[in-house]
């Protein structure tokens, strides 16, 4: 499968790096590296699988540490054009990813729709729906968990919204990130794999779905630019506080924000912010979306930043950056992370991210700069 490997940094390196300093090196050689034996900085754990302790009389004996991977993919819309050009499977442009997806222990994306739309558009023709039989069958391609943290999972209304939530009950997919209230909003969800305990957090910084509150249906949300205004640290708080509580239940910590500006490769200063925050609460991995293009990594503190993916299915065929997007497949020994692989693809003619290799995915991946 096509991919850019990028190792993992030594633990005692300290400190952001470039936004692609790592993966550069990664595209330029075109390598397919083993993983390392150094793994990020825990802040505060000590992974039990690292370790075995056997009877004093008897000679030591080291238990395979066990290796996990994690796939994410980008904004996930199977409603509005890629309904109308895959008439009858609406998850067809799935399916030329499903070795990527089924592969992987656990794959985890964003969906940038409401499974309902039982109440007025609230954003025009730019308001999504997809049907809720979707969840099944992405079940079946590997998907374990979906983050609606985002500008549309409110673009049919809060009974709609609501009906979303609903629909993902004993679908074989979780979802995370939005809720009938704030406290079902901020409930992450926790998967084991291999005895490793992982959690998934994600918030929307964008607007249009309403802000989830103790009396109010909406997405977790932080308030920040460049959509939602200055920096609202009220926000920012209660978010690094479901961070830290999350990081004492399970060994790997996952968040997943809806963030930037769309259409450029850019990253405003106020995201590294925020993500080196998330990062020191407990953060082992910042996966971003929304801006439609990919935008660059991070190294920090032993965590790693993926600012934004990209699209994985999306009907904007207006722009060749809009077509195009990254898969990033996490390996962990343990809870601790070894290396990462970028998948490059593009999508086709009815909206089916599928991989590319040489000179067009060295193209991709470099856009992220």
């Amino acid at each position: 499968m096509p991919g850019a490997y990028v190792g993992a940094m030594p633990s005692g390196v300290r400190g952001s790096r470039g936004v692609l300093a790592v993966l550069v090196v990664a595209i330029l050689t075109a390598c397919t590296a083993s993983e390392d034996g150094v793994g990020p900085a825990q802040l505060d754990r000590s992974s039990a699988a690292d370790r075995t302790t056997s009877p004093a009389a008897s000679p030591a004996v080291v238990e395979p540490v066990p290796r996990t991977t994690v796939t994410f993919v980008g904004d996930i819309m199977l409603g509005r054009g890629v309904a109308d050009a895959n008439p009858g499977d609406p998850v067809a442009p799935l399916r030329p990813m499903r070795a990527l997806l089924q592969h992987a222990d656990l794959t985890v994306g964003n969906l940038e729709s409401t499974l309902s739309d039982a109440g007025p558009p609230q954003q025009g023709d730019d308001s999504f729906a997809a049907v809720p039989r979707v969840l099944p069958a992405m079940a079946r391609l590997g998907f374990d968990a979906l983050s609606l943290a985002n500008n549309h999972t409110g673009d049919f209304g809060p009974k709609a919204l609501m009906e979303t939530v609903t629909a993902f009950r004993g679908s074989g997919v979780l979802a995370f990130g939005a809720g009938r209230d704030l406290r079902e909003a901020a409930r992450p969800v926790v998967i084991d794999r291999h005895g490793v305990r992982f959690g998934f957090l994600g918030f929307n910084a964008i607007g249009e779905t309403p802000r989830a509150t103790p009396g109010r249906a909406g997405a977790l949300s932080v308030r920040m630019p460049p959509r939602t205004g200055p920096l609202n640290h009220a926000d920012l708080a209660r978010m690094l506080g479901e961070v830290r509580r999350l990081h004492r239940r399970v060994d790997v910590v996952v968040v997943m924000p809806h963030w930037g500006t769309q259409y450029t490769h850019t990253v405003e200063p106020v995201q590294r912010r925020v993500a080196h925050r998330l990062v020191d609460a407990g953060a082992d991995l910042v996966v971003g979306g929304h801006p439609h293009w990919v935008q660059g990594m991070e190294h920090y503190r032993g965590a790693r930043i993926a600012y934004s993916l990209g699209n994985f299915v999306f009907d904007m065929d207006f722009m060749e950056e809009t077509m195009q997007g990254v898969a990033l497949s996490a390996t962990f020994r343990g809870d601790r992370l070894r290396g990462l692989r970028l998948t490059p693809y593009r999508l086709d003619g009815r909206f089916a991210p599928r991989p590319v290799r040489a000179a067009a995915a060295r193209d991709i991946l470099a856009q992220a700069r």
